[in-house]
């Protein structure tokens, strides 16, 4: 872009039926900026935020996406800022005479020749990372584990070259819960979930306190864990639990020794295991936003959604969660059903979360954050337009519920809450091997668990946050890069964090608390 361009007064309009646009420029537009248009601004508008391309009347439908995303409270001059004050959010979608699987595209062409250097292993699946899992029963026992983490990174890690790094599955689930309440389920196979991801390469080893309600051999019944020997035969595998409470133990380092000792058992077997060339539809990717902005709609998810369509036309799993971040589009998803099934249990997880939100009193508004308003999104119907749109074209093949394990390909609705550290924790249990997180205003997320590739919305948050932020998607909005140039560039950036290459997050080691969802009751 030449700098006569690049400084001149910007909006992006995203379908010819929108009588709102939003600002492109950095720090924003003051009042009486002229458009190349004519159009003039009657206030200050900042970055992201929506002007006016009309004169609106009061009761009058906003539309942006070609979606109302709201009603005028009173008249709005055209040129005007149009922000969350000015507008009525409309009701939720109903969930019924919803389209079921109406949407019939035609077969994307398939995608071959993408592969990437991953970990394969016993149950088929493939791993980005060789990765010494800890997993723990209970709360109780998480600085004990944090204690011999670090002694094992210290001590033995270095002996074991090819394990990537060990890690603690600390949660705060375990005890002092209804464990045999109906929604506990959820919690459980969460974490028994994450216990067998990809990037664990099959070894589980736990650690218990002893008297907690969640006994190892209810987390991980007997025949979850199973092993290959040479011949290809595969066998169930016996628990390896260290028990804190055990009379054997006395005192403090007699734990950490005895942690050490069978972590060391793991580290041996992770550290035969090699790279080894794998087909793209290895792939199982988990799509996320959080710190979401105006932008986040037009240029970081459209790019991830185009690489969702790569992955899906290679073979590979991709899901896209956060309920209520989809939630009012849901006639968009259920259209978009591979079949009335899929449609149906959709229809079935977003129904359930809607009933789980009137026991706290609350409704979709509550997703919005301060953040979110500060970057132009005025309410849920916008956020939920840019956040649906990760999700590509490719019809949706299957859902789960939350904590469940992915057992199929192309794209998967994953029902989680929109907190950011919930659904990466959900995603984690479901399989994904890698991470793709969108953000606007700008996030230090991470999993220790599996690679986080980051994009950035705007050009701004790149800049500045250079060395936090993997891909610069703001380059579309400043008419630099297209959509497919960038969700190419994530596509093949994908394919090297698969194969070892390490994205910010595990440069600096950034990674967030592993929160399990528990909508049962605390005792």
């Amino acid at each position: 872009m030449t700098e006569s361009v690049a400084n001149a007064p910007l909006f992006i309009r995203m379908h010819e039926a929108d009588n709102v646009a939003i600002v492109v420029n950095d720090g924003g537009l003051q009042a009486g900026t002229v458009f190349p248009n004519g159009l003039t601004l009657v206030d200050k508008v900042p970055q992201g935020h929506k002007v006016a391309l009309v004169a609106l009347a009061a009761g009058e439908a906003v539309r942006r996406y070609n979606v109302v995303i709201g009603h005028a409270l009173k008249d709005i001059a055209a040129g005007a800022w149009v922000h969350e004050r000015l507008l009525q959010m409309p009701q939720a979608r109903a969930l019924t005479g919803l389209p079921m699987a109406t949407v019939k595209p035609a077969a994307m062409a398939p995608l071959e020749g993408y592969t990437f250097e991953g970990f394969r292993n016993a149950d088929g699946s493939v791993g980005s990372r060789n990765i010494l899992a800890i997993t723990t029963t209970v709360q109780c026992v998480a600085g004990v584990v944090d204690f011999a983490v670090q002694r094992i990174k210290a001590e033995l890690l270095p002996r074991y070259p090819q394990v990537d790094d060990v890690v603690g599955l600390e949660h705060s689930y375990g005890c002092g819960v209804a464990i045999d309440a109906p929604d506990a389920i959820i919690p459980i196979r969460t974490l028994r979930n994450i216990s067998l991801n990809p990037n664990f390469g099959g070894e589980v080893m736990v650690v218990s306190l002893g008297c907690e309600k969640l006994q190892p051999e209810r987390l991980l019944p007997p025949g979850t864990i199973a092993i290959t020997d040479q011949r290809g035969d595969t066998t169930a595998a016996a628990l390896d639990v260290v028990c804190l409470q055990d009379e054997a133990h006395v005192g403090f380092m007699s734990m950490i020794d005895s942690v050490m000792r069978q972590a060391e058992v793991h580290l041996k077997r992770l550290n035969q295991r090699r790279r080894e060339t794998c087909p793209a539809s290895e792939l199982v990717v988990g799509v996320q936003c959080g710190g979401s902005d105006a932008f986040s709609g037009v240029t970081a998810n459209p790019a991830v959604g185009f690489a969702t369509d790569l992955l899906v036309r290679a073979g590979a799993t991709v899901m896209f969660s956060e309920t209520t971040e989809v939630r009012d589009g849901v006639d968009q998803l259920t259209a978009r059903a591979s079949t009335p099934e899929v449609a149906e249990a959709m229809v079935r997880e977003m129904a359930w979360y809607d009933n789980y939100l009137q026991k706290g009193q609350v409704d979709r508004s509550a997703n919005t954050t301060p953040g979110n308003k500060a970057g132009g999104l005025s309410n849920i119907v916008e956020k939920a337009m840019g956040s649906i749109i990760k999700s590509g074209t490719a019809p949706i093949s299957g859902v789960l519920s939350p904590g469940e394990k992915v057992r199929e390909k192309g794209l998967i609705y994953a029902a989680t809450p929109a907190s950011d550290f919930i659904c990466g924790t959900l995603q984690v249990a479901a399989g994904i091997n890698v991470h793709i997180f969108t953000t606007g205003r700008g996030t230090p997320y991470g999993l220790a668990e599996v690679p986080v590739i980051k994009v950035a919305t705007r050009n701004d948050l790149a800049r500045r946050w250079h060395d936090l932020m993997d891909i610069n998607a703001g380059r579309i909005a400043s008419g630099e890069a297209s959509i497919e140039d960038v969700g190419w560039e994530l596509f093949r950036l994908m394919l090297a964090v698969a194969s070892g290459k390490k994205t910010w997050a595990e440069h600096w080691k950034l990674h967030n608390a592993l929160v399990l969802f528990n909508p049962a009751p605390v005792t």
